[in-house]
C-alpha cells in the first residue's frame, strides 16, 4: 500500500527531528523514518549539546523535561604525551546563571528518544526499525518519495529531507552524496562509565547539576590525527576517542586498543577509578569540512546535518549544526509547499539560509583546519613529547641551573621539531583558523 505525505524525513537524529518539529507546528503532514529500534538507539556523539539551537526549535525544552545530564560551567583542554600532559581550563559563573544551558551534556539514547517524542506530540509520524533503501523519482528525475525495506513500503512525498548521518545507506545507492574519502572521516569509540554523582562532583570540583568538559589532543591518539574527550554526566562519565579513518587504516591500530590506552593515561586514571563500564559504541564523524560538503538541495530533496558533512572540527560542534540546518530546511520546505514548487529552484532558499547563518560562516572559516591536522602529524607525536620534556625539566629541582635546562630544552625541540618546521607549523595553523 502506498501512502502520501507532504514531507518524508530520513533519520530521526537532531537534524531530522528539528525539521519534523518545525514542520508539524506548521501543520505539514510529516513522516520520519529511523533505522534504529528507536530514535537514539544507533546514534552517537561526544555528548555535549548547545541550548541556543534547541531553543530555536523548542523554546520551552527545559519545561518539557529535556533529559539534561549536567550544565557545563567549565571547559578544559589537555595536551598529552604518553605519560604526562598540560591542562588549561576556563570556568565562568555566568554559565550557571544568565547563560545557563549554553552547553550541557546528554546521552543520545535518552535525548533522541525524548526529542522524537516532542515531534510526535506535535503531529509528526515517527516510524522506527525502518530502513529507507532508495528514493522514488518521477519521469523527470525529481525525488517524489522513498522506498523502505518493508513489503509494499513505498511512501510518496512532495519533498524528502535526507538526515540519516555520514554513513548513510542512501549515499552510494542514490548518488545524492559521494562516498566520503577516508581522510574526510573520523572513527570514534565511546565508553560510558558509571560513577556515583557525589564522586563525580568531588573529582571535578563541581556541585549539584554542574558539569565539566575536557577536550584532549596529543600523543594519546597513537600519533594519528585525532581527539579524545571526557564529559561529566549525572551518574556517569562519557569517554570518547577517535582518529582519522585513513590514519587508522595506515597504522593498523584497533579502536578498542586506543580507548584502553586512553583509560590508562596517568591524567585519566584518577578521574575514572572505580567506574564500571555501562555502554560501548562506535560511530563515524564528518570531518571533511566545507570542501567536502555535497550540494545540499536538488529537485525534490534537501540534505541536513551529518549527511551534509556539517561539522565544526575545531570547536567539536555537530549536534547544534544539525539542529540549525534541520530548522532551516523545514522553513524552506514550508515556503516551497506554499508556492507548490518543489524543484531545485523552489528549494534553493535552504542554501541561502545556510549561507547567511553561522553554520556556513564557521564552516568556511575553518575549511582548512581538518587538512591542517591531517597533514601535520608532529602535533600528535614530536610536539607533545618535546613540550612535556620542557615542563618536566623546568619543574625538576636537581642542582642543574635553569640556563642549562633551557639549553637542553632548546636542543630537544630542535631535534624533535626543527625551527623551520615549527615556524611552518605555526604559519599553517594560523591560516587554518584565521
Amino acid at each position: 500500500m502506498k501512502e502520501a505525505f507532504d514531507v518524508a524525513i530520513v533519520g530521526a537524529g537532531p537534524a531530522g527531528i528539528s525539521a519534523a518539529c518545525i514542520l508539524a507546528d506548521a501543520g505539514v503532514r510529516t513522516i520520519v523514518f529511523e533505522r534504529g529500534e528507536y530514535p537514539g538507539s544507533k546514534n552517537m556523539s561526544g555528548g555535549v549539546l548547545y541550548g541556543h539551537d534547541l531553543a530555536q526549535v523548542l523554546p520551552d525544552y527545559v519545561e518539557r523535561k529535556c533529559p539534561i545530564e549536567r550544565n557545563i560551567i567549565e571547559s578544559r583542554i589537555w595536551y598529552l604525551s604518553k605519560e604526562s600532559g598540560y591542562n588549561i581550563g576556563y570556568r565562568d559563573g555566568i554559565f550557571g546563571t544568565t547563560r545557563k544551558h549554553n552547553a550541557f551534556t546528554i546521552t543520545r539514547a535518552k535525548f533522541d528518544r525524548w526529542y522524537a517524542e516532542q515531534a510526535h506530540k506535535k503531529g509528526a509520524l515517527i516510524v522506527p526499525s525502518t530502513v529507507v533503501v532508495d528514493l522514488l523519482r518521477d519521469e523527470k528525475g525529481r525525488v517524489v518519495g522513498v522506498s523502505t525495506g518493508r513489503e509494499q513500503g513505498e511512501v510518496q512525498a512532495k519533498v524528502t529531507l535526507l538526515a540519516d548521518g555520514i554513513n548513510s545507506p542512501l549515499a552510494t545507492r542514490t548518488g545524492f552524496r559521494a562516498e566520503p574519502k577516508p581522510e574526510f572521516v573520523a572513527l570514534a569509540v565511546k565508553e560510558i562509565l558509571e560513577l556515583p554523582s557525589a564522586t563525580i562532583e568531588q573529582r571535578f570540583g563541581v556541585s549539584g547539576e554542574e558539569g565539566v568538559t575536557i577536550e584532549i589532543l596529543g600523543e594519546i591518539t597513537g600519533g594519528m590525527d585525532g581527539v579524545a574527550a571526557i564529559y561529566t554526566n549525572r551518574n556517569s562519565l562519557s569517554l570518547s576517542i577517535g582518529a582519522n579513518l585513513a590514519d587508522f587504516a595506515a597504522s593498523k591500530i584497533k579502536p578498542y586498543e586506543l580507548i584502553e590506552a586512553f583509560k590508562q593515561h596517568p591524567m585519566v586514571v584518577p578521574l575514572i577509578s572505580g567506574a564500571h563500564p555501562r555502554e560501548y559504541i562506535a560511530h563515524w564523524l564528518a570531518e571533511g569540512g566545507y570542501d567536502a560538503m555535497p550540494a545540499v538541495y536538488g529537485n525534490g530533496y534537501l540534505i541536513a546535518g551529518d549527511s551534509a558533512m556539517l561539522f565544526n572540527a575545531l570547536h567539536r560542534e555537530g549536534n547544534n549544526l544539525a539542529m540549525a540546518s534541520g530548522k532551516m530546511a523545514a522553513e524552506s520546505i514550508i515556503e516551497a509547499l506554499k508556492r507548490g514548487d518543489y524543484s531545485r529552484k523552489g528549494l534553493a532558499r535552504y542554501a541561502e539560509r545556510l549561507a547567511d547563518s553561522y553554520v556556513i560562516k564557521d564552516m568556511k572559516k575553518y575549511r582548512r583546519f581538518g587538512r591542517f591536522l591531517y597533514q601535520n602529524k608532529e602535533l600528535f607525536n614530536e610536539l607533545p613529547r618535546a613540550s612535556s620534556l620542557a615542563a618536566r625539566e623546568m619543574l625538576t629541582v636537581n642542582g642543574v641551573s635553569k640556563k642549562e635546562k633551557q639549553k637542553l630544552i632548546v636542543k630537544e625541540f630542535r631535534k624533535q621539531v626543527p625551527l623551520r618546521r615549527l615556524l611552518r607549523l605555526l604559519w599553517h595553523g594560523w591560516r587554518a583558523i584565521r
